[in-house]
């Protein structure tokens, strides 16, 4: 059967059981895959994957098990051909029909018209017409049926489906890598929402029809407000220090939410390591803005996300005149403004870079106290999303 290749998988933090391994016993048994393992490929990832960020694990599982085969292939031709090579010597230990076939053709001439086959065979992509998932030797044990089992060469051959699985195409879309602008910009679109403003200057379709059908059919036409975006963002990013190994994933957060077309409002400011009364337009720290002033022109209803690696001396967090540039209004602990923050705005999130074994026994541990905190990855800002859009995530970060 094909269960080691679903422990392949489940190595590999793919959640794959009982139903998808029956799913794909039946496939097979329907002869679904076409009895090649580039159809197995196919039909395999379509039936045990459910979300991308497994695909490129899919690909490192089939590499791990299935590679193998290619070189088994190639084994046995070398075999044949020393077999062929040394066919008169081994006469006595043929039956009598590969001695009748033997008599009948010349051992050059078998030779050569494998040769041009397998040759024939390459050209086309065939690979040969081996069978596994019917015998001992297969990877699916002994109890595949010829109709399940899997051709390693022949129509679809085996060759493109090790080669799809080499190329790695899926590694962008794991959910434990850092993200791309791309995949920002496509997690923050969740955050959409829209309301209707302005004047009836839409069709409403479906009032349409309702009124139409109530007035007998006769044809009144029903007009609404258009949908417009109602998400407001206040984008706080921390600069400098320790943040400058994670510049780059601070920047393309930043281009993926200001190029963002879906939102009524957005707005970005500064700072370094914590907030300390004032934040900064620009990451040179100049043309302040005051945080008491932010949070009077940004209403509860702005959603607030923040963006920093959480690590300073526990002094630059917790005790008052904590601030390295003395500018800052130091009466106040740079906690107690990030409480101030948390208690204005209804949601809000703080997203790390830092890996997330970092986060224990340290000024990390204090912030999380004050904001949900979630890892600066795929699955950590779905995760931060999520609970921006309902107040609430699956699982808070750990």
């Amino acid at each position: 059967m094909f269960v080691p290749f679903l422990y392949e998988l489940r190595k590999r933090k793919v959640p794959v059981g009982t139903t998808e391994a029956v799913a794909l016993a039946r496939a097979l048994i329907a002869g679904l895959h076409e009895s090649s393992l580039d159809g197995f490929y196919h039909v395999a990832r379509a039936l045990l994957i459910h979300s991308e960020a497994h695909l490129d694990s899919f690909d490192e599982a089939f590499l791990s098990y299935f590679k193998g085969i290619e070189v088994q292939g190639n084994a046995l031709t070398n075999e044949l051909l020393e077999w062929l090579k040394n066919a008169v010597e081994k006469r006595a230990t043929l039956t009598d029909e590969e001695r009748a076939l033997l008599d009948q053709m010349d051992p050059e001439e078998l030779r050569r018209m494998f040769e041009e086959r397998l040759k024939e065979q390459n050209e086309r992509h065939d690979g040969g017409n081996r069978w596994i998932g019917t015998g001992g030797s297969s990877p699916f044990g002994h109890s595949g049926a010829a109709r399940a089992g899997i051709r390693v060469g022949g129509p679809g051959g085996n060759r493109s489906a090790i080669q799809v699985a080499d190329a790695r195409h899926y590694r962008g879309y794991r959910n434990d890598l850092t993200l791309d602008v791309r995949q920002m910009q496509v997690a923050l679109r969740k955050l959409r929402a829209f309301e209707r403003e302005g004047l009836d200057e839409e069709l409403d379709l479906e009032g349409t029809i309702d009124a139409t059908a109530k007035n007998a059919g006769e044809i009144e036409v029903v007009m609404r407000p258009p949908r417009r975006p109602n998400t407001r963002i206040v984008l706080l990013m921390d600069v400098g220090g320790s943040m400058d190994p994670y510049a780059h994933l601070v920047s393309r957060l930043f281009t993926a939410a200001s190029k963002a077309s879906h939102f009524k409002e957005f707005r970005s400011y500064y700072f370094h390591n914590c907030i300390y009364g004032r934040v900064y337009r620009t990451d040179r720290f100049d043309d302040p803005m005051r945080v008491r002033d932010l949070i009077a022109e940004c209403g509860p209803h702005h959603k607030l996300v923040i963006v920093g690696d959480a690590l300073m001396a526990p002094y630059e967090l917790l005790h008052g005149r904590g601030a390295l540039d003395y500018a800052h209004d130091n009466q106040v602990a740079g906690i107690e403004w990030l409480m101030m923050l948390a208690q204005h705005f209804d949601k809000s999130v703080w997203l790390n870079p830092e890996p997330q074994n970092y986060w224990h026994g340290n000024t990390i541990e204090y912030v999380r106290d004050v904001f949900p905190m979630f890892p600066l990855t795929m699955d950590g800002l779905g995760e931060a999303i999520s609970h921006l859009v309902r107040g609430k995530s699956s699982r808070r970060a750990a």
